[in-house]
């Protein structure tokens, strides 16, 4: 008899634990489970950072080609202020070289930590194929900016700017500053870099114009986005080069680097200098006459767009084909079209930076 009461005892309180753990569980998704849904709409027309049905903020990375650029480091800005607003957690990673090892490395442990999103400046377009489509193959989105990787390894791309325009512009700029006679030479970042071997094509292209045929592109020299040798790199073209004219530099390290060089050398006016700059950077450059103009587009805006990019495609409102479109907050609404295998968003066109302006855009970026 004890022991048939006890057998009842311990059924009764295992239901009433159960049922317990029920209600609880009612409760939870009836008070917790709506919590960011806006006034008047439903759960999924909002944007929200729980994920995987823990409570954890979803998690979005940006990885850049190397530590120390202040170009980078404004782009990871504008990329993290954007997740930041949507309410994500922001991871920002950059290697110490500009290397496509370097990069992978930091891949895989981005997926190890199962990040919902990776966006990659990338060091070379087809070296990180196998890791960026291993990320892919584990739900993670993927895209780039700045520096595209190809096609297959990504989702989308975020283009700061038409290539076309920004390689034909710079050698229209330097013909007007050399007075379209003489030799001219690039000073690049690294041989694999994407988006500066697009713009170099792009200028070699507007240099068959008979308009050009006083002016000889003589080298393109790679300073691999690093200061130090950035400038060794201009001292030897002009060591090389007596005779040189102009020198284009479509990286911000570049061009500030060669902008000392030819400050220390004073060669203001002998040497004609242009390319794509950080406008805080140039402004003495600019100011002094050694660079009489250069351009850019505010890289805080490229990670900005970037960020609203990333939070679409893990919401799934876009999936990176022509014709997805979708609001990225101040910068309005953006639309994805088609960039030769792929697919890319569009930043804006090119904006010239001289003396006129400098003193402004100085103080901003």
């Amino acid at each position: 008899m004890k022991k048939l009461l006890s057998a009842v005892l311990v059924m009764v309180m295992s239901l009433s634990l159960l049922a317990g753990c029920g209600s609880a569980t009612k409760d939870n998704a009836s008070q917790g489970g709506n919590t960011s849904a806006e006034p008047g709409k439903q759960p999924s027309e909002t944007a929200k950072p729980a994920d995987n049905g823990s409570g954890a903020k979803k998690k979005f990375a940006i990885v850049f080609k190397n530590t120390g650029n202040p170009y980078g480091e404004k782009m990871m800005e504008g990329y993290k202020n954007a997740i930041e607003e949507l309410g994500g957690e922001v991871i920002m990673k950059a290697p110490d070289q500009p290397t496509a090892e370097a990069q992978i490395q930091i891949i895989e442990e981005l997926i190890a930590q199962k990040v919902d999103a990776i966006a990659i400046a990338a060091n070379d377009p087809d070296a990180l194929q196998p890791a960026l489509t291993k990320a892919m193959d584990r739900g993670i989105k993927v895209l780039s900016l700045d520096s595209a990787v190809n096609a297959k390894s990504r989702m989308v791309h975020i283009n700061q700017a038409d290539p076309e325009r920004i390689g034909r512009v710079e050698i229209q700029a330097i013909y007007d500053m050399i007075g379209g006679k003489g030799d001219i030479a690039v000073l690049s970042a690294t041989s694999q870099a994407t988006n500066q071997n697009t713009w170099i094509e792009w200028m070699k292209k507007e240099l068959q114009d008979p308009k050009y045929k006083d002016m000889k592109l003589v080298k393109v020299a790679y300073g691999d986005d690093l200061r130090d040798k950035s400038v060794s790199e201009t001292e030897g073209l002009l060591k090389s080069f007596p005779n040189l004219k102009g020198i284009i530099a479509p990286t911000t390290v570049g061009i500030a680097a060669a902008g000392k060089v030819l400050t220390d050398k004073g060669l203001k006016g002998k040497v004609q200098l242009t390319g794509l700059g950080l406008p805080s950077e140039m402004a003495e450059y600019i100011e002094s006459g050694v660079c009489q103009w250069m351009y850019l587009w505010n890289p805080i805006d490229v990670g900005y767009l970037a960020g609203y990019a990333a939070d679409n495609l893990v919401k799934g409102s876009i999936t990176g084909k022509v014709g997805d479109k979708f609001n990225a907050g101040r910068l309005g609404d953006k639309e994805v079209v088609q960039d030769g295998e792929g697919t890319q968003v569009m930043l804006g066109d090119p904006f010239k930076f001289d003396a006129k302006n400098i003193g402004e855009w100085k103080k901003v970026y």
